[in-house]
């Protein structure tokens, strides 16, 4: 079924789950840590763009740009610790991503696994889906609120839970190629995949549980270069030159 705002471009979607990295709101070059503001700001442009497609809009946040639980395992701390802790630093990314987003224009509103009643609205199921319904953002924020499970579950849980049509999950690299495009210049790109061909491929998109979660509850995942200036608004209008579609 296409979907359409007011007369505008239509969209074969109605309600997406994007699904962004940490990594996505730190410095340029990737070697410092932190939040970098005119990232964010790209990141809610780029949200306000599709959003006015007509596209109902939720978004799965991780935490790497300020902490990572599997860094202080390494170190020596408690798992579970060390995974709380990476569950807070997403909150401060949500946080920081909603700012953006209500500057830009757009109602939205941040809701965590772990509850923070003071910043944040608790993760309740129909309360996201209704902000939806009233056009405002939901950024989903504290991954799944257990240790154990990374936020590429999470996004992929909370796709299900939410109905969403698709989950986009937002990388540095066009889709998935047949081998590394960043060594092979003749790599080829897949515009569309089943699952089972991506897991017999197993691309380092998603980890294998979120993949599962997907497959069982059929949400197809586009795979989609998130920094090229338009690709993620192209493939929300059902462009196949951009991106992978596994389904």
């Amino acid at each position: 079924m296409t979907h359409m705002n007011n007369g505008a471009t239509p969209t074969p979607y109605k309600r997406v789950l994007l699904k962004l990295s940490g990594e996505a709101l730190a410095p340029a070059g990737g070697k410092s840590l932190g939040i970098d503001a005119e990232a964010v700001n790209i990141i809610a442009e780029k949200i306000k763009a599709i959003h006015a497609l007509g596209i109902q809009v939720a978004v799965v946040i991780g935490g790497g740009n300020l902490w990572r639980g599997s860094t202080g395992e390494g170190l020596g701390m408690d798992r579970t610790t060390a995974d709380h802790m990476g569950m807070i630093a997403t909150v401060m990314n949500a946080l920081a991503l909603r700012d953006s987003l209500e500057r830009a224009g757009m109602n939205s509103r941040v809701q965590t696994a772990i509850q923070m009643n003071e910043i944040a609205e608790p993760y309740i199921r129909l309360r996201a889906i209704r902000h939806m319904e009233k056009g405002r953002i939901v950024i989903m924020a504290g991954g799944l609120g257990n240790p154990y499970f990374t936020t590429d579950s999470a996004a992929a849980l909370r796709a299900s839970e939410i109905k969403a049509d698709i989950l986009i999950k937002a990388t540095k690299v066009d889709g998935v190629y047949d081998s590394d495009p960043r060594k092979n210049p003749d790599a080829v790109r897949y515009e569309t995949l089943t699952f089972d061909q991506a897991l017999a491929i197993r691309p380092n998109v998603m980890d294998l549980t979120a993949f599962t979660i997907c497959q069982e509850n059929n949400i197809p995942i586009a795979v989609v270069n998130f920094w090229e200036e338009d690709h993620l608004l192209r493939s929300m209008q059902g462009d196949t030159s951009v991106g992978t579609l596994i389904k």
